[in-house]
């Protein structure tokens, strides 16, 4: 039952990500919210008396009860955003889940790059990604997709044939095999990768959840690369939350004559990075030159940290970028003197970064 408030808070009709952080910010723990007075939660941004009569209400307290329960049976693990281990690229992304149900290993820090594309793949598109996954693998790459059909498969077989690791984001609970036809690969990317879902045990598979399960894809990676695409293709919003996350977008060209090329034709004519080999996405990645085929990517060693629900609040602000502490104090629910406390443990952390002029950013 470690994390019954947290799923319960969640459960709350009317509370979502933001407001979730915002009343951690405020009480320091789901539990304290939960039995805030109703004064003291309308004191909060964004609250109403809708929300308040939900909180008071109780209707979340068997939920969180069955949860955490689906939890322990299922092998399932909750990696909340206050953990050591919760991927600290997801911060840099406007709406990060506040928890995420994982199955397998999860890491803080881990460089990647997620693959995405056509569910009716061609031969051609299959092939490419295989190929592609396996390279990045081969050189140290996690690759990060979304468990369809299509592209999406040949991305995770691909990673796990090089004996690299791959992250599944899926549109459905860590419990709900989907595709079908994908079990043995379901099964295999828990034991040796890991499957993340925002979404409850339980949830299916439906048609709204998987472009919103696409900003986490972008979210874990370095950058993103389409292959095969038609010209409406969920690809293209993966595409679209990279671009709006700072990600680098990757293409691979298509046959004109092909439909699902259409998508990653025009996003090159837009700009997306030609590929044609592995090696031109390597040379782009963080803090590596571009490297010989046969040579692995060096990564530095990660830094991991825990982090309080109000270090996270300042920290969410910095990895987007540089502010001035007024602009920090102004940007949360916190005081002046519980900012300068925060940015002093954040940088003992090593988390953040002073500047001159009063101005922090968050560490490289």
């Amino acid at each position: 039952m470690e994390h019954y408030y947290w799923l319960g808070l969640k459960a709350v009709p009317g509370i979502g990500n933001v407001l979730f952080r915002r009343l951690l910010e405020h009480f320091d723990t789901p539990e304290a919210a939960l039995k805030a007075s109703p004064a003291s939660l309308a004191a909060v941004r964004g609250m109403t008396p809708v929300v308040i009569e939900g909180m008071k209400k109780g209707d979340w307290c068997r939920f969180a009860e069955e949860e955490c329960h689906r939890l322990e049976a299922g092998r399932v693990r909750l990696v909340t955003y206050v953990s050591e281990h919760y991927p600290k690229s997801l911060f840099e992304i406007p709406d990060p889940p506040p928890f995420l149900y994982v199955r397998g290993e999860l890491r803080s820090r881990e460089l990647a790059i997620a693959i995405v594309g056509s569910r009716r793949a061609t031969s051609y598109g299959l092939l490419t990604t295989g190929k592609l996954a396996e390279a990045l693998a081969s050189h140290g790459v996690c690759v990060v997709s979304g468990m369809a059909r299509g592209v999406d498969t040949a991305a995770h077989k691909g990673a796990l044939q090089a004996g690299g690791r791959s992250i599944g984001v899926l549109g459905c609970g860590v419990d709900m095999v989907y595709p079908p036809e994908n079990r043995v690969l379901f099964e295999t990317m828990a034991d040796k990768g890991c499957l993340v879902s925002e979404f409850p045990l339980g949830t299916l598979p439906l048609a709204e959840n998987f472009p919103r399960r696409n900003r986490i894809i972008s979210g874990l990676s370095s950058g993103v690369l389409v292959v095969e695409a038609a010209e409406n293709s969920g690809s293209l919003i993966t595409a679209q939350y990279a671009l709006d996350h700072g990600r680098d977008v990757f293409a691979v060209p298509g046959n004109i004559s092909f439909a699902t090329s259409r998508g990653c034709n025009r996003l090159i004519k837009q700009g997306a990075k030609l590929v044609d080999c592995v090696e031109d996405i390597l040379e782009e990645l963080p803090g590596n030159a571009r490297a010989a085929a046969d040579t692995p990517l060096l990564q530095p060693s990660p830094r991991t940290f825990a982090l309080t629900p109000r270090e996270a609040a300042i920290y969410e602000l910095l990895v987007r970028s540089p502010l001035h502490i007024d602009d920090i104090i102004s940007q949360t629910e916190l005081t002046a003197g519980e900012v300068s406390s925060m940015l002093l443990h954040l940088e003992l952390k090593g988390a953040v970064t002073p500047l001159p002029g009063t101005h922090y950013a968050a560490a490289g």
